[in-house]
């Protein structure tokens, strides 16, 4: 019997959890680079492909996202429902980590006096935009200033565009549209190419809408594997051709979305890989994101405290501390906020409605 995508929709014995944790920490390994090195460091993947193996994790990220969260949309009782889901997963984690880099690591770092920085407005700014992601602020006052990369909060740009393909979603949904795939694909391949063509003009609205082709392709391509979960065949010889691909195209004009493809496909079709012993780590939490949102600030934490440090010594420093925020987060914050936002009992962590 051939092997489709549709075991993964519905059950939860699969490989998503592992996944997310290792895009996760390849997230880290990638940032280590320039919190290190400073902003013009390359690792070695985006030197030789031309893309960072944090830009890969996020292709994942997207692409499971694209098809779990179809999913949980189909599955959900009601639109509150699914509203509420998706603040459960995303916000109490978000604000407990905003909070405590904001307003304990903060105040110990900034070369401003505790007093003049908690009586900041822009302490106070960064804080409200943050933990509400209408208005990212990637800085606090005067903290990690004398670090080679000053950012504090480097890897939040992502959740505004996950919370955009929330709403999308919804509407696709609330029009019907994700009952008629072929019709939904099409739509969405014509508007995808036509933003692809929009680079460098600038109008109302092009970040938000351009941040539906990149990093948005492979939550499409996530959410077309979904839809047409029974059609489409979930094969290594398939996953290995759109690699293939991939690296024939890199630094070409197709390098990202032969990517893109080639990373989306290739992560579900591992997911569903009947792999034994691999299937034991879903008794532990789904630590992904706790790791993926504190990460940036630890990296530079060590950094701010040790001085200067190459990217693997800064590696082998913030991952233990992440580590450890990440299954606080998870046991303490994400899953009894979950239990009282959702109102039943929390599924594994690697079911449908824990996606990111």
């Amino acid at each position: 019997m051939r092997q489709s995508f549709a075991p993964l929709a519905t059950g939860q014995d699969n490989n998503l959890n592992l996944i997310r944790l290792i895009a996760a920490f390849c997230v880290l390994v990638s940032h280590a680079w320039p919190i290190s090195l400073g902003p013009q460091a390359l690792e070695p993947l985006e030197a030789a492909t031309g893309f960072s193996l944090g830009a890969l994790a996020v292709f994942v990220f997207f692409a499971i996202s694209g098809f779990l969260i179809s999913a949980s949309f189909e599955r959900s009782s009601s639109r509150w429902r699914y509203v509420r889901a998706r603040i459960a997963r995303i916000y109490p984690g978000l604000i407990v980590s905003i909070s405590l880099v904001t307003f304990i690591m903060g105040p110990v770092l900034t070369r401003l006096s505790p007093m003049d920085y908690l009586a900041s407005t822009d302490t106070w700014r960064a804080w409200l935009g943050n933990v509400s992601l209408l208005r990212l602020d990637y800085h606090l006052p005067g903290v990690f200033e004398s670090n080679p990369y000053p950012t504090v909060q480097g890897s939040l740009w992502t959740l505004p565009v996950e919370m955009r393909f929330y709403v999308v979603v919804a509407l696709i949904g609330v029009l019907g549209l994700l009952r008629k795939p072929f019709t939904l694909m099409g739509a969405v391949a014509v508007g995808l190419v036509a933003l692809s063509l929009t680079e460098g003009r600038e109008f109302p609205g092009a970040y938000a809408l351009r941040s539906l082709w990149y990093p948005g392709l492979p939550f499409f391509l996530g959410m077309a594997l979904y839809l047409m979960r029974a059609r489409i065949p979930a094969s290594a010889i398939i996953a290995l051709g759109f690699i293939v691909l991939a690296v024939i195209s890199a630094h070409g004009p197709l390098a990202y979305p032969a990517m893109a493809l080639a990373t989306s496909y290739g992560a579900l079709w591992f997911a569903g890989l009947p792999s034994g012993r691999l299937r034991e780590f879903n008794r532990v939490g789904d630590y992904s994101y706790g790791v993926y949102i504190y990460a940036f600030p630890m990296q530079g934490l060590v950094v701010a405290l040790l001085g200067e440090m190459g990217p693997l010594l800064n590696i082998a420093l913030a991952t233990p501390i992440t580590v450890v925020l990440a299954v606080l987060s998870w046991h303490c914050v994400e899953r009894p906020a979950m239990r009282i936002l959702r109102r039943k009992p929390i599924p594994q962590a690697n079911s449908a409605s824990q996606a990111p």
